[in-house]
Parts: structure tokens; C-alpha cells; sequence
């Protein structure tokens, strides 16, 4: 469930204009900006965009880029992009960053449908989202079983980058995979990411293990990069801002209901915590916290 709050209809020429006139003058007018395009879904800010453009020949996206700064600006500048076009640029940064985790979390996360919109803005995704996953919900429990065996060999053995091993995450579909790891639970009398436990410190066990969590439960895992980014000394600002800004509009109220049970404390509050200025204010607005 989405926390986006959006109205069903709206007039691109007014929002145009009133992001026009909180770009002018001595001072940016933040809190305009933050009106319009947090109260705004996907599809009514890309029209705005293509109206601000023709309206002023200018770049709305390089007008905020030049009118903001710090995270405030990034977390702008992420929003206001389409859908694949943000988790391009997300995955262009981890990936200069060597960040395998955020390659993990979006290839993970992600339809077949969007995964093919990512990759032809941006053509560097590694294996896991260069290959073809199947989407079908339907599952072949002798499949699965064969599978879990052929898992459990290869961390046995410590095969951690077998091959059969990459081609079994990267190709099967995510209901595919989920009855794997029920089965290797039920075959081997502990989950899949129990039996990674002992050699988690190696790069490639760690990684096989966020990918696992990722597919799993994606919600679950979400919400843990949320709690950690809140719990890192000197808070992860990138992290908050990726999971809020491609979650918004698709399932952040699930994460923000975990987030609660798990820490006892309202992901609100932890953002009016640990953020500050219009960047917190941002990230209120499309948490669905404030309103007009």
C-alpha cells in the first residue's frame, strides 16, 4: 500500500507555474516546491515536467538541482525522475561505490516489467538483473525440492558462487524461489539463511544471504535498511531517502507497519528524529504525514 497522498486530478499549468515562482526571486521557496511535487503521483509529475519545459524552455529537474542543495536536493532530484530512470541512477551510484547491496535490493525488489525499464536506461545491472527471470506465480513443488537439494550441496560444500547456484536465483521466478527455501527449511530442519550463517563474513556469502532475505520478503527487508540507516552512527541519509522515494508509491505504509512492531517507535518520528529542515519535511509529506 502506497502512503503517497495525491489528488486524482490536477492541473499541470498551475503546478508549473507555482514551482516556476518558487524558483524565482532572493529565497527558494522550499516548502512550494515540497506542495506540489509530494502531493503528486508518478505519471502527473512527469506531465509536469514536460509543461514546465514547454511553458519556460527550461529543465524543471536542473532549475531544483540548481535551486536546492545537501539531501534535500538529492532526495528532489530522485523523486522528480521516472520510476526506472531513479533506479538507473541508484544503481549507477552503488555500483561506483562498489555497494553490491543496493544492486541486490533493486534487481530483488522489482517486477520483470520494471526490471526491463531499468535496464534499457541504464545497461550495467550485473547478473541478476541481466538475465530473464520467469514472473509466474505458479510453483513446481518437485522443482522445488530438486532445487533445495542442489542448494544445500553447494553451501555444504562451500560452493557459494557454483554455478547452478546463480542460475537457480537469477532465473527462477520469486514464487519459485520462496517454495525452494520452504523446502530446504523443511528437508535440512533449518532456513536457508541459517546454514549461510557461519561463513557470513565472506563477501559472496553475504551477498548470497541478502539476496535470499531480499526475494523472501522484500518488506522485511526493506524495513531492516530503513532501521539500520536509522541506527548507523551518523544517519544513512541515501538509504532513507531510496527506500522512501521508490517505495512511496507502492508499499511504504507495509514497511512503516513493520518498521513499528520491530522498533516500537513510529517511522514518522524516527525521521523527525533524525532528519531535519525540508529535507525531513520531504520525506514527511510522502510518508503521507503532511498534508496541504
Amino acid at each position: 500500500m502506497a502512503t503517497l497522498v495525491a489528488p486524482d486530478h490536477c492541473d499541470p499549468f498551475v503546478d508549473a507555474e507555482a514551482l516556476r515562482k518558487a524558483c524565482q526571486g532572493w529565497g527558494t521557496d522550499e516548502k512550494g516546491i515540497i506542495e506540489v511535487i509530494c502531493h503528486r503521483n508518478a505519471a502527473q509529475r512527469k506531465v509536469i515536467k514536460e509543461t514546465y519545459e514547454q511553458q519556460y524552455s527550461e529543465s524543471l529537474n536542473k532549475r531544483l538541482e540548481d535551486e536546492l542543495s545537501g539531501d534535500f536536493e538529492r532526495a528532489v532530484y530522485r523523486w522528480m525522475l521516472e520510476p526506472f530512470e531513479r533506479e538507473a541512477v541508484i544503481a549507477n551510484v552503488a555500483l561506483k561505490k562498489s555497494d553490491y547491496k543496493v544492486i541486490i535490493e533493486l534487481s530483488c525488489t522489482a517486477s520483470a516489467e520494471e526490471l526491463l525499464a531499468i535496464k534499457r536506461a541504464y545497461q550495467l545491472l550485473l547478473l541478476l538483473v541481466s538475465v530473464h527471470r520467469h514472473e509466474s506465480e505458479v510453483t513446481n513443488p518437485k522443482l522445488a525440492e530438486a532445487e533445495a537439494e542442489i542448494l544445500h550441496e553447494c553451501i555444504k560444500d562451500k560452493k557459494y558462487n557454483h554455478d547452478e547456484v546463480v542460475r537457480i536465483l537469477t532465473t527462477r521466478s520469486k514464487s519459485q524461489l520462496v517454495a525452494t527455501f520452504y523446502q530446504f527449511r523443511d528437508a535440512y530442519g533449518a532456513p536457508i539463511t541459517k546454514s549461510l550463517a557461519g561463513d557470513k563474513d565472506q563477501d559472496s556469502v553475504s551477498a548470497l544471504h541478502s539476496v535470499i532475505r531480499c526475494i523472501k520478503s522484500p518488506i522485511k527487508y526493506l524495513e531492516r535498511v530503513v532501521s539500520h540507516a536509522m541506527q548507523t552512527r551518523g544517519t544513512d541519509e541515501d538509504a532513507i531517502t531510496r527506500v522512501l522515494v521508490t517505495r512511496a508509491e507502492k508499499d511504504l505504509a507495509k514497511i512503516e507497519e513493520l518498521f513499528y512492531k520491530r522498533n516500537s517507535v513510529t517511522l514518522e518520528h524516527s525521521i523527525a528524529k533524525e532528519t531535519h529542515g525540508d529535507y525531513e519535511r520531504f520525506l514527511l509529506t510522502i510518508l503521507g504525514k503532511l498534508h496541504h
